[in-house]
């Protein structure tokens, strides 16, 4: 994201607080949707030269029927100046996933349990990373997946996700998704590679440093990888820290080569 983009949805997070409709999150994901499916509107919206009066009649012609909290919200994203009409869809939708996260504590922890699912199963993947499928057709499975096994809240985010991928795999959407919610709440996720299961010893210890690292309360998530083959891959939002063996023979290799 541009630094304008930035600033701007610096600025805009600002309207989101503790006690919002709990609508606002679903309502501002449906919207940044049906921007990042009208071009012309995106362009009105997103375009940092006009004024910020006609951008709001724009919102409040189209989404008057929005919640009052999240047409505040809203409002105060399109004020802004963004760098380009597709970064203020992905601002609208974190301010959307941010909003979730507030009305859903737990969500992040759902949005990851649905990333490792698809991780886990090849023929989905392949199913939703297809251009020939239809958005529709990848909603409609994921809700026959998902239905009573998640919240209607992650639903939604999955939805929208799968709907709107921008260029992102629908595990890495997720994972970001769930970052973000994380974040929105006060703590990081952490992913740990590791080639084998971690004692609950080995988690709280590494638990600890990673939250002396970041300065706040960590939660880590543990994937099994047995082709690291030993060691271990932290990631925390686009930080790496990978001291796998792999690593360090891919490392090797490259200086074998050079």
């Amino acid at each position: 994201m541009g630094s304008a983009s930035r600033e701007a949805l610096a600025q805009a997070r600002s309207a989101l607080r503790d006690g919002l409709a709990t609508t606002v999150g679903v309502e501002l994901l449906e919207v940044a949707g049906v921007i990042a499916g009208n071009p012309a509107l995106a362009s009105a919206l997103g375009d940092s030269s006009a004024a910020a009066e006609a951008k709001n009649t724009v919102v409040a012609r189209l989404f008057g029927a929005l919640s009052d909290d999240a047409r505040a919200v809203l409002t105060a994203a399109v004020a802004g100046r963004w760098s380009s009409s597709e970064e203020l869809v992905a601002g609208v939708e974190e301010l959307g996933l941010r909003a979730e996260g507030i009305a859903q504590p737990g969500l992040s922890d759902e949005l990851l349990s649905v990333a490792d699912l698809v991780a886990r199963n090849h023929e989905l993947q392949l199913t939703l990373g297809s251009k020939l499928v239809p958005a529709e057709g990848k909603v409609a499975l994921l809700e026959r997946l998902l239905t009573d096994k998640v919240s209607a809240s992650a639903i939604a985010v999955v939805n929208q996700l799968a709907s709107y991928p921008r260029g992102q795999r629908l595990e890495a959407a997720l994972r970001n998704a769930a970052r973000t919610c994380a974040d929105q709440v006060g703590f990081e996720l952490a992913t740990v590679t590791v080639a084998a299961p971690l004692t609950a010893a080995q988690q709280a210890r590494l638990a600890s440093v990673l939250e002396r690292t970041a300065g706040r309360t960590v939660k880590v998530t543990t994937v099994i990888d047995p082709a690291v083959i030993g060691g271990i891959r932290v990631q925390i939002a686009d930080d790496v820290i990978d001291g796998s063996i792999r690593s360090r023979l891919a490392d090797l290799r490259t200086q074998l080569a050079a």
